[in-house]
């Protein structure tokens, strides 16, 4: 997008300047734009899950605009009931995956793994424990920081023959407690990973 002369160009337009009339082609040539006075125009919005726009501030002393909307705090008390109604929804996914081996048992088949009777009440478990973190978050800060907790994972290097390690390397992560559940029905060992712990 541009700016120019009070007005926002979202797309490659004829434009009329000092009585001269230049195509849309002209958005192609970033001199040109510049000598006519036309900059390129960049909006800066708030993450809209946790704040509505709010005021506008225009800068257009540089060589391109940009557009600010502060933002406003959202209501905590409705981030939280949005994200109770997540954490709900994944534990019918979760439970609804596997119900299928009690209903084979109930008819006389296969009794229920012993692992994935513990994984079932694991999950019951880790949905209590995130409800009552959720519950006690009480600033938009701290909903903030529980979606976007920063972890680090160190894993073996591939060494590309099959093999990992002995080396290992260390990276940063983002991650959404609401999404992370430790326990899953099928496991499997991953041979590069050391470890994951919040920073």
């Amino acid at each position: 997008m541009w700016y120019f002369n009070g007005e926002i160009i979202k797309t490659p337009k004829a434009m009329v300047i000092s009585g001269i009339t230049h195509p849309p082609g002209i958005f192609r040539d970033s001199d040109m734009l510049a000598s006519l006075g036309i900059k390129p125009y960049r909006e800066v919005t708030p993450n809209a899950r946790y704040y509505s726009r709010g005021e506008l501030t225009l800068d257009t002393s540089g060589d391109e605009v940009v557009a600010t909307y502060a933002g406003a705090d959202r209501d905590v008390d409705t981030l939280k009931t949005r994200m109770l109604g997540s954490i709900n929804s994944q534990v019918k996914f979760k439970q609804g995956s596997i119900d299928w081996y009690w209903a084979r048992a109930d008819k006389g088949g296969t009794a229920v793994p012993s692992a994935i009777s513990t994984y079932a009440t694991t999950i019951y478990s880790e949905q209590a424990t995130k409800e009552s973190e959720v519950a006690a978050l009480d600033t938009l800060a701290k909903i903030i920081e529980y979606e976007s907790r920063a972890y680090t994972e160190v894993r073996k290097v591939d060494n590309g023959d099959g093999t990992y390690g002995p080396d290992t390397t260390s990276s940063a992560r983002s991650i959404n407690m609401l999404d992370h559940w430790t326990a899953n029905p099928n496991d499997e060992a991953d041979p590069a990973f050391v470890s994951l712990t919040a920073d």
